[in-house]
């Protein structure tokens, strides 16, 4: 389902349960057309909606349309014009750690992986995936190999002179290997390679390990976060 400027796509597989966000490209939508789609919604028999990742700006119709809180983010950005911090404590690759170009017949073990990363509402199924290599123009998919073993993967896109950290996994018995700092470490040169000038990454205001890690790399905490809205008949 799409409206002008709207954007409707499965979630998680749930038939049940949709993702409603603005239309790539457009201006925000109106509550008359977030109300609307709920409608529509409603008589499909879909129970539950939730957000991408919205700023408190592009959030408000859909607060005005009858969406509640769910999770709020936080939100990074790195001058990627600076040079780096001499004294950055960054992790060194760990031995037998390998990055290589993830592929699209790749894409079940980067889904693999994100399902024992993250929980619940977090996870990525293909839709969400491939919504997030598709996010950007141009987008760089990697893949973490240790000893052989997937163990983790990132996706960075660029669009203009931004760039995105779309997503970052790593299996929890590989976290605090070094694993995620090297990826960030190979999302930001390529990012400065495509001439970006800034990289943005959000995450979960509970997710400590994450955060700590993009600190790390020169990540700078944005006064202002990033929500997640729900709602529910």
């Amino acid at each position: 389902m799409s409206h002008r400027h709207l954007r409707v796509a499965p979630w998680q597989g749930d038939p049940q349960t949709v993702l409603m966000g603005p239309a790539r490209g457009r201006s925000g939508p109106e509550v008359a057309a977030i109300r609307h789609g709920l409608d529509r919604l409603r008589r499909k028999g879909i129970t539950t909606v939730v957000t991408p990742a919205l700023s408190y700006y592009e959030a408000e119709p859909f607060f005005q349309a009858g969406f509640t809180l769910h999770e709020r983010l936080h939100l990074l950005a790195k001058n990627l014009l600076e040079p780096e911090p001499e004294a950055t404590p960054i992790r060194s690759s760990p031995p037998g750690l390998t990055i290589s170009t993830a592929r699209m017949w790749h894409r079940r073990r980067m889904l693999d992986v994100d399902q024992r990363a993250f929980q619940g509402f977090w996870q990525f199924d293909a839709v969400s995936l491939g919504e997030a290599l598709n996010a950007t123009p141009q987008y760089w998919a990697r893949l973490a190999e240790l000893d052989g073993a997937t163990v983790g993967y990132a996706i960075t896109g660029r669009a203009g002179d931004r760039g995105y950290l779309q997503r970052l996994a790593v299996v929890p018995e590989a976290q605090g290997k070094g694993v995620g700092s090297t990826l960030v470490n190979d999302a930001i040169d390529w990012l400065r390679h495509r001439r970006a000038t800034l990289a943005l990454v959000n995450t979960q205001e509970i997710n400590t390990r994450a955060f700590d890690l993009y600190q790390r790399h020169g990540f700078v905490r944005q006064s202002e976060g990033l929500i997640v809205l729900r709602w529910s008949t």
